[in-house]
C-alpha cells in the first residue's frame, strides 16, 4: 500500500486561465502530470476573478463546491440556472455543457472535481461529524474548518491527503467543534483495475 500524500492549499502553485479571468491550483490528478484530455480525475481550487464562459470538457463530469466569496451564478442553454452562493454545498453538472459564468459580487475561490465519465464517478461530500469509511482505491480529504483526525493524520483547516491506486479506508473524528470535511471518493467502471 502507497502512503497517502500531503498537501497544504498555500502550496499549489498558481496558473493563469488562458482567458484572464481567474487562476487554478491543482491538488492532484491521475495519472501524475496528464494533460487536459488525458487525467481519469482531477482535483483544484479555482479562483473566479470574473464573470465569463467555463471551459468544455467534453466525457467529463464535474462537482464544484463554494469556499470563499459571494460565488457565481452558472447558466447553460441546456438548462443549467444554479446560483452557487452557499458555501460547502456540491453542484453536479455535465462538463459538456457550455457554461456562462456570472459573479455575484467580488472575487471568489471554489474546489472543483473533474472526473472521466468513461473510467469513474466522483462522489463529493462534506462531513461534520465522525464517520468511518470503506476502502476507496482513489480518493482525497481537505479539511476546510477546524481540525480533523484522519487516521494516524491530523488535518488542519485547508489541508489534506490524496491517495490513488491503492485502497484505503479511513476513520474521520472532528477534533474542534463545528469542524467540515471534505471527502471525494471514486468508483471505477468493473473493467478498470
Amino acid at each position: 500500500m502507497t502512503a497517502p500524500h500531503r498537501f497544504t492549499l498555500a502550496s499549489l502553485p498558481a496558473s493563469p486561465w488562458k482567458n484572464g479571468g481567474g487562476t487554478t491550483r491543482e491538488i492532484a490528478c491521475w495519472p501524475p502530470g496528464a494533460g487536459i484530455e488525458h487525467f481519469e480525475w482531477r482535483v483544484s481550487i479555482a479562483t473566479i476573478a470574473a464573470s465569463g464562459p467555463f471551459s468544455v470538457f467534453a466525457g467529463v463530469d464535474r462537482t464544484i463546491m463554494l469556499l470563499g466569496g459571494d460565488g457565481v451564478h452558472l447558466q447553460s442553454k441546456e438548462g443549467i440556472d444554479h446560483r452557487l452562493d452557499t458555501p460547502r454545498e456540491p453542484f453536479v453538472f455535465s462538463g459538456d455543457a457550455a457554461i456562462d459564468c456570472t459573479l455575484l459580487g467580488g472575487v471568489s475561490s471554489d474546489f472543483n472535481v473533474m472526473s472521466r465519465r468513461a473510467t469513474c464517478a466522483a462522489d463529493v461530500r462534506v462531513i461534520r461529524g465522525p464517520q468511518s469509511l470503506d476502502a476507496a482505491r482513489d480518493g482525497l480529504l481537505l479539511c476546510l474548518v477546524g481540525q480533523w483526525r484522519a487516521g494516524d493524520e491530523t488535518l488542519q483547516e485547508d489541508e489534506g491527503l490524496w491517495w490513488a491506486q491503492s485502497p484505503l479506508a479511513w476513520v474521520l473524528e472532528p477534533v474542534t467543534t463545528n469542524a467540515r470535511l471534505v471527502v471525494v471518493r471514486w468508483s471505477h467502471l468493473s473493467n478498470q483495475s
